[in-house]
């Protein structure tokens, strides 16, 4: 549980009186009475259930470190002292709950040696009503004389009979909020562990670097163990890790199971005015600056300044920086967001979020979105790395696509290539980025899986079915044969614009001639002989090697606007190749051309 209220409302004292334990570690907190960073304690009960509480400071400029406490906690100690009632900070204190998602604790009036205690219940019901805190059980106590704390520790009794218990997960996640150095041990973390198990000996990834670490030793609650189940305050001796190599707001996570989020759309609860897009988002102990972009009432798509490992139906809360206050909760919905590619994009997007509940059906997510990257699926932990995808839906290219979506798709792609085919006889072929506009594919490997499974060829920068090949009309085929016999009796002699005008030949046309062999072009504008390349190559072989450009020219008996360009490519098909000082070539025997 974690302690929330005002500066100075008595948080440390109460954690002080119920343990026996000393939450204050630094000796500038005993000097100035004043929690400054997270206070750690724990007290077994009379059920012989454990309560460990995260003692949170309560002054406005420590609220990031207040947030990093409370964040993983699945209940509160919601404190007001009787003498001074609710405040400022205990409204933003119950903000931050609330956006964090939590929903169960106690209401404890402290100091009530120093006034009206029932008074100040009163008061702190009227706040919390509308708010999930309302109806929070109430017990009015007074540290110093002892007051009301058998019954605290009664009613904190009833309120963990209550808590739900963690679904078992192999989900292992703990966030980072100390890091120190123990002689003789090394580097030692502690956080709360919210999901999963951890245990002796276990491989783990450390979140920020992606590195693999080991856990040396496992202490929770001052005891050694060799497992810890979530919830449960855990601190963990990691081997081989140096203390500069891990900070607060970090995590340790399970290998495979977190591919992180960087970008996603949220549901989004504004509690405050925020003037700025720019905001610090708090998940678990992480602070992390991240830009909002609001896509309607209620709903935002949010960048992180890094990818952090969160869930689908996780909670967090915006902080505007400047203020230092809570201004929104949030809860993610979508942890691999489509980009906005259209006008109105974004409108279009917050219709579909405002209708999905906070964990969606995962079969029903997939088909409402037709195709879910795999890693989108594990990041979230909707699927488990290696898993086997829902009935109805197929692996594509690391995609899970919803089968009739992909039929739809696959028909949408065959009907695009036949107009084309049928409105382009010189050129069917359908160029792919118009392939994947119309086939509203989400990714060019899934554009490749479905020309592969429908057998059409890929033709240079387009698609095609196998069968269809550019038609030539009777006169433009009649002026290819007459180039074609001119080009036999002379290979190199390309044709010119001129020349190719009077033909009738139009850049379509040359294209076509070339896909089925009857012509060979060397650059654009440059087109000779089929068999160019073996041609040249028995030209050149019988002259003096290595030949200059010049004796290469006359060999083939062409001109420079042919000849440059052909021996450039001869060089990169590896027939030829230039003389160090780059003035002449020879023939190598270099690779067959096909």
């Amino acid at each position: 549980m974690a302690t929330a209220g005002h500066v100075d409302h008595g948080k440390s004292t109460l954690v002080r009186a119920l343990t026996g334990m000393e939450p204050d570690r630094w000796a500038e907190e005993k000097r100035r009475g004043m929690t400054i960073d997270l206070g750690y304690a724990w007290t077994t009960l009379s059920t012989g259930e454990t309560i460990a509480f995260v003692d949170v400071p309560g002054h406005q400029r420590f609220v990031p470190n207040m947030l990093a406490g409370v964040g993983p906690v699945p209940a509160v100690l919601l404190v007001v002292a009787a003498d001074e009632g609710w405040s400022r900070q205990t409204e933003e204190h119950v903000d931050a709950l609330r956006a964090f998602g939590v929903r169960d604790g106690l209401l404890v009036i402290t100091r009530a040696d120093l006034g009206d205690g029932a008074l100040a219940v009163e008061e702190a019901r009227d706040r919390l009503a509308g708010t999930p805190l309302a109806g929070l059980e109430a017990v009015v106590t007074s540290a110093p004389t002892g007051m009301g704390l058998p019954a605290l520790r009664q009613a904190l009794g009833r309120l963990v009979a209550r808590l739900p218990p963690p679904s078992p997960t192999p989900r292992t996640r703990l966030w980072i909020d100390r890091v120190f150095t123990v002689r003789g041990a090394g580097t030692v973390v502690t956080g709360t562990l919210g999901a999963g198990a951890l245990a002796h000996d276990d491989e783990l990834l450390l979140w920020s670097s992606r590195r693999p670490v080991r856990v040396r030793q496992l202490q929770s609650l001052g005891e050694r163990v060799e497992r810890a189940e979530a919830v449960a305050r855990v601190a963990v001796n990691l081997r081989g890790l140096d203390r500069d190599q891990v900070r607060r707001g970090d995590a340790l996570v399970a290998p495979g199971w977190y591919a992180g989020v960087r970008e996603f759309d949220a549901r989004v609860d504004w509690l405050a005015d925020c003037g700025s897009a720019e905001v610090i988002l708090h998940a678990g102990s992480a602070a992390v600056p991240a830009r909002v972009r609001r896509l309607g009432d209620g709903t935002a798509r949010i960048r992180a300044e890094r990818a952090l490992p969160l869930d689908i139906g996780e909670r967090a809360l915006l902080r505007d920086p400047g203020r230092c206050r809570v201004v929104a909760g949030i809860v993610v919905l979508d942890a691999d967001p489509p980009p906005f590619t259209r006008r109105g994009a974004a409108a279009r997007r917050h219709s579909d979020l405002v209708k999905r509940p906070d964990t969606p059906d995962l079969a029903e997510e997939i088909a409402r979105r037709g195709a879910v990257r795999r890693t989108g699926l594990t990041s979230s932990g909707r699927l488990a790395p290696g898993g086997s995808t829902p009935e109805g839906t197929t692996e594509v290219a690391g995609w899970i696509v919803h089968d009739p979506w992909w039929r739809e798709c696959r028909d949408r792609l065959a009907a695009a290539v036949r107009e084309r085919a049928a409105a382009h006889p010189l050129s069917p072929a359908l160029p792919r980025k118009t392939a994947l506009r119309l086939s509203e594919l989400p990714d060019p490997a899934l554009l490749d899986a479905v020309v592969d499974g429908l057998g059409m060829v890929r033709d240079g920068p387009g698609i095609r079915e196998a069968d269809t090949r550019p038609e030539l009309s009777d006169r433009a085929e009649a002026a290819l044969d007459a180039l074609c016999a001119r080009l036999a009796a002379d290979p190199f002699d390309a044709p010119g614009r001129p020349e190719l005008d009077q033909l009738g030949l139009t850049t379509a046309h040359l294209r076509a001639a070339v896909g089925r062999g009857r012509l060979f072009r060397v650059q654009q504008g440059v087109y000779v002989h089929a068999d160019a390349v073996s041609l040249a190559l028995g030209r050149l072989a019988p002259l003096p090697q290595p030949f200059t450009l010049s004796d290469g020219r006359k060999a083939l008996g062409t001109s420079r606007r042919v000849a440059v360009p052909l021996f450039e490519l001869l060089d990169r098909l590896g027939r030829t190749r230039s003389t160090p000082e780059g003035l002449r070539r020879l023939v190598t025997s270099g690779p067959a051309v096909h």
